[in-house]
């Protein structure tokens, strides 16, 4: 798991800079995604170097994620309007609706890896 967060928040940070720089530096809300990014790689870093803090870093992550992709969501429900060419702001709309793919693809398998690991404390 530390090393797909640290992947996941490469990826947001990637993206986040991406957005800024290509809608040309219009709103520093673009910057959202690498804000995430950032944070994620924080915790990534913390549970690689101090694997007695892993469980804590992996369960910050996780909130982050989820708190990433809760916030991401009112701009997702929009993707109609993209299609349909009357979208505001189209890319904030698409690289919101990324970013929430992303996070909730990392929640999945944050859940499955919490899962599984209590799984095999108990032996199950």
């Amino acid at each position: 798991m530390p090393r797909l967060t640290l992947v996941i928040g490469g990826i947001l940070t990637l993206l986040g800079i991406l957005a800024y720089v290509l809608t040309a530096a219009a709103s520093v809300t673009a910057l959202i995604p690498a804000l995430v990014g950032v944070l994620l790689i924080a915790c990534g870093l913390v549970a690689q170097r101090r694997p007695a803090a892993r469980p804590h870093a992996m369960h910050a992550a996780l909130a982050i994620a989820l708190l990433g992709a809760l916030g991401s969501l009112m701009q997702v429900v929009k993707l109609g309007d993209v299609f349909a060419g009357t979208a505001e702001r189209p890319a904030a709309v698409i690289v919101s609706t990324v970013m929430f793919l992303l996070l909730v693809f990392f929640l999945v398998m944050g859940v499955r890896s919490f899962r599984a690991a209590r799984r095999a404390r108990s032996g199950a």
